[in-house]
This record gives C-alpha cells, structure tokens and sequence, in this order.
C-alpha cells in the first residue's frame, strides 16, 4: 500500500484547538486507513489523527503547516475529505 501524503496550512483562528480538532477526528474516523498527522512547523512527531488528545499535544496554530499521511485502502479518499474539512474551517 502506497502511502498518500499531503500538507495543509491551517487557518482557524485558535489553530487546531478543541472543537476544529474534534471536526478534523471525526473526519478521520470514518476511514479504515491508518491515519498519520504532524505539526510541520514545529517539526512534532506524527501521532494518530483519529485521536483527539494526540492532536492537541502536537500544538497547531494558526498559520502552522501540518502534514497527513494516510496509508490503507481508502488513504486517496480520506486525504480528500480531510482536505475538504480543512478547507472548509473545520466548523468555525
């Protein structure tokens, strides 16, 4: 399986805090891949997107790049909706 990657700059006001980081767990749970993030900017270690306490730890502010990779059966598919939820301002 080929990993599929790609990198996002987030523009929430607060970064990835609570409720957009929640929109964003959410987005990644609905996929079977194996789901990676990390804060690019801060250079943090990739930790598990479908676990909310592990996002926050990794601090994303606004204007930081954050990094997914998505490996699995579904990885192009959960790339593009977690695009789609970061574009659209994850609920706020």
């Amino acid at each position: 399986m080929n990993p599929k990657k790609a990198e996002f700059v987030i523009h929430n006001k607060s970064g990835l805090h609570t409720r957009p980081g929640a929109m964003l767990v959410n987005i990644a749970k609905q996929f079977k891949s194996d789901i990676q993030i990390a804060n690019v900017t801060s250079s943090s270690k990739p930790v598990n997107a479908k676990s909310l306490m592990k996002l926050i730890g990794i601090g994303v502010r606004n204007g930081q790049t954050i990094s997914i990779e998505a490996t699995g059966e579904d990885a192009q598919l959960a790339i593009q909706a977690l695009s789609e939820g970061i574009a659209s301002g994850l609920g706020e």
